[in-house]
């Protein structure tokens, strides 16, 4: 692997929630990733709570990118106050030529990230949260890469409550 698909790389897992030193063959199976610093961060960072039907989305944050970084990733709850199950089924930004709905999650001590296609379950009376480390969008073709103190306008298109407009606030490659 050379220094710049290396660097890439490595900028790609920051994004993704891994701050580990660590690196795999690709990003689907992530072995041998540092699990200890992942999603530790707090959500309470966004400004306000918008609301759409029964749900109520909040702590909207995304992440500052890294130079030469290729994608971004994006994170906030969802609570469903309602008693109908909902689903968030896809994500556009002006800022990014497409945003996609992604999952991590550890499998035979192996870290998978995989496309949502299928979207985001948001059970009745659950909350649900996109955080580094699990559930996250990941914003491809970004136009600008994103700096802390920035501003993520993001469309997010629910099966039943329909679309809501959130705005991310750019924290630190951190996330803080």
């Amino acid at each position: 692997m050379n220094i710049v698909r290396t660097f890439g790389f490595t900028a790609f897992l920051c994004a993704c929630g891994f701050a580990g030193s660590a690196l795999a063959q690709d990003h689907h199976d992530m072995k041998g990733m540092d699990m200890g610093s992942m999603g530790s961060m707090s959500m309470s960072t966004g400004g306000d709570v918008v609301k759409a039907g029964d749900l109520e989305v909040s702590g909207g944050f995304a992440k500052a990118m890294l130079p030469g970084q290729p994608v971004g990733g994006g994170f906030f709850t969802v609570k469903n106050n309602g008693s109908a199950d909902d689903r968030l089924v896809s994500v556009t930004s002006p800022n990014a030529g497409e945003v996609q709905l992604h999952e991590m999650a550890m499998k035979d001590n192996v870290m998978r990230m995989r496309e949502l296609k299928d979207g985001i379950a948001i059970p009745a009376g659950q909350t649900v949260e996109l955080a580094p480390g699990n559930l996250h969008l990941m914003f491809q073709k970004v136009k600008t890469p994103f700096r802390q103190g920035d501003k993520v306008p993001v469309t997010l298109t629910f099966e039943k409550a329909g679309k809501v407009d959130l705005v991310l606030n750019v924290l630190s490659a951190q996330g803080k």
